[in-house]
């Protein structure tokens, strides 16, 4: 019996020594002292001293080539261009609506008129895409705007990468047509209806084709209602009974609706 006993404590004392050394084992520091190379840290292996090597002559990163300069700039020779780099099929609106909506609604609403439920509870007015002045710019005026930002306008490129961004522009371009279109416009042959009459067919008043006015209970102004808050309007211009004093060098307005940096010349 203590023969029996004693046999099972030697075995006890085994396992738990192996234990103690598989714990000990792991618990060794070679994790944190492993022989990698954290940035910008200086390093004994190459001759220069430095863990960051430059890149090799004549070599380009991945997706870093940017041949298209316009493509990925909106410019040539430094001007803004009225122009896609590539053909505007039903595709790429469908995917620059998706974006707009995502993106730009907020501020420009739906319609891009300038006024998203963000600039109706307070914010900086943004750009009317149907105003004379938008009208007026090239197309890659919007990437431009996008890629770097304008006025109260941040940049999306972290958001949109080059190729969504010039769908949206090209998106922008059918909301201007469709909210400016004329009997011209239409093709040969196609029937053009009064919106109010199609709402009628469609079983609604004629007034649903209207402007929906946002009722004045609702209405929610985070700034005063008259005056120049940061060098924009504190109310936007185009909202119910606005009374807005037009600020200084009204000229200067941009796609934000506010002042700011100034983009390349354009044609």
């Amino acid at each position: 019996m203590k023969t029996s006993w004693a046999s099972s404590a030697r075995a006890l004392a085994v396992t738990a020594a192996g234990a103690a050394l598989l714990f000990a084992a792991g618990c060794r520091q070679d994790m944190q002292d492993q022989p990698k190379m954290i940035p910008q840290r200086e390093s004994q292996f190459f001759a220069d001293g430095r863990s960051a090597r430059p890149q090799v002559l004549n070599t380009v990163a991945r997706n870093q080539l940017h041949e298209d300069e316009y493509f990925y700039t909106g410019l040539v020779n430094g001007k803004e261009q009225d122009a896609l780099p590539f053909p505007a099929t039903i595709e790429v609106l469908e995917r620059g609506q998706e974006r707009f909506n995502v993106y730009c609604t907020p501020c420009h609403s739906r319609v891009g008129n300038g006024l998203g439920m963000i600039v109706d509870r307070g914010y900086k007015p943004a750009g009317n895409f149907h105003d004379p002045k938008r009208l007026a710019e090239p197309l890659s005026h919007y990437f431009w705007v996008m890629s770097n930002g304008y006025g109260a306008m941040p940049d999306y490129s972290a958001q949109l990468p080059p190729q969504d961004r010039w769908a949206v522009a090209a998106y922008i371009r059918a909301l201007q047509l469709s909210q400016n279109a004329k009997p011209a416009d239409v093709p040969s042959g196609t029937q053009i209806g009064n919106l109010p009459d199609i709402a009628e067919q469609e079983g609604l008043p004629a007034s649903f084709a209207g402007p929906w006015p946002l009722a004045a209970d609702t209405y929610v102004q985070a700034t005063p209602e008259t005056g120049i808050v940061a060098g924009a309007p504190a109310k936007p211009a185009n909202a119910p009974n606005a009374t807005v004093q037009s600020p200084k060098n009204s000229g200067n307005t941009n796609t934000s609706g506010s002042q700011g940096a100034t983009p390349p010349a354009s044609k």
